[in-house]
């Protein structure tokens, strides 16, 4: 199945069979991207939403400059813009990282199934309100912490979110992320990024290789270092659900 990883780790177990069927039928094309690419434009009239099978997507804002802040980021599983199935129009823009999979979503087929299936509506909405809970830490994440700590907050959030979904080993990550990105995502400057990575390595934290590969060395060390607490995935910890019905 092209959704199978659509909440898996959270509540995709709350699904039913017909109703991970008709999210897989709702697909009407699978296209793939190069890497960079822009997807989704801000200010333009949205008639699809996009699925993320394979690979990483960025949101980011531009300034008058054309500098770009990185404002979330997307994996495998993950809905890119499914909030433009309401809104009609995007307040940023939505890229490729590397070479990405998405399945087009039309919003008539979003639609119907809404009308057709009110709890999978629910687990459709639930999933855009854990982009709200991202975006929340991310403004925690800049406001409360140093620069070391907002890259091995990110990295962490990351890993994860990969974990739920099957495609983190243990050992590298897998989203080539450069250490600019990284500097655009947590508010520092090139320089302060790289500066950082260096002292992550010393503590024997991380090694980065080059184009966008590191190596977890001590993943409880790195957690330590920013404080991490990933409750606000709603995957594990005290925020867990185990339906999405009410009671």
């Amino acid at each position: 199945m092209r959704t199978e990883l659509f909440l898996k780790g959270r509540l995709r177990h709350d699904l039913r069979a017909e109703e991970k069927r008709a999210l897989e039928d709702a697909v009407a094309e699978v296209i793939t991207l190069p890497p960079r690419t822009t997807l989704v434009e801000r200010g333009e009239r949205l008639e699809n939403s996009y699925y993320l099978i394979e690979g990483t997507m960025l949101r980011h804002l531009d300034d008058r400059k054309g500098e770009r802040q990185l404002v979330g980021l997307n994996i495998s599983g993950d809905f890119v813009d499914l909030h433009g199935f309401a809104m009609k129009r995007l307040d940023h823009n939505v890229g490729t990282l590397g070479q990405a999979v998405v399945a087009k979503v039309p919003h008539k087929a979003i639609a119907t199934l809404v009308d057709q299936f009110p709890h999978l509506a629910r687990a459709m909405w639930f999933s855009t309100l854990l982009d709200a809970a991202m975006h929340r830490e991310w403004i925690f994440r800049i406001g409360r912490l140093n620069a070391e700590g907002r890259i091995a907050h990110l990295i962490a959030e990351l890993i994860d979110r990969l974990k739920f979904v099957g495609k983190y080993d243990g050992n590298e990550l897998p989203v080539p992320l450069l250490q600019r990105d990284y500097a655009e995502a947590c508010g520092i400057t090139s320089v302060h990024a790289n500066r950082s990575f260096k002292r992550l390595r010393e503590r024997g934290i991380l090694d980065p290789r080059g184009d966008g590969r590191i190596i977890i060395l001590d993943e409880a060390a790195l957690y330590r270092l920013c404080e991490f607490d990933g409750s606000y995935l709603y995957g594990d910890g005290e925020l867990a659900l185990e339906t999405l019905g009410d009671r």
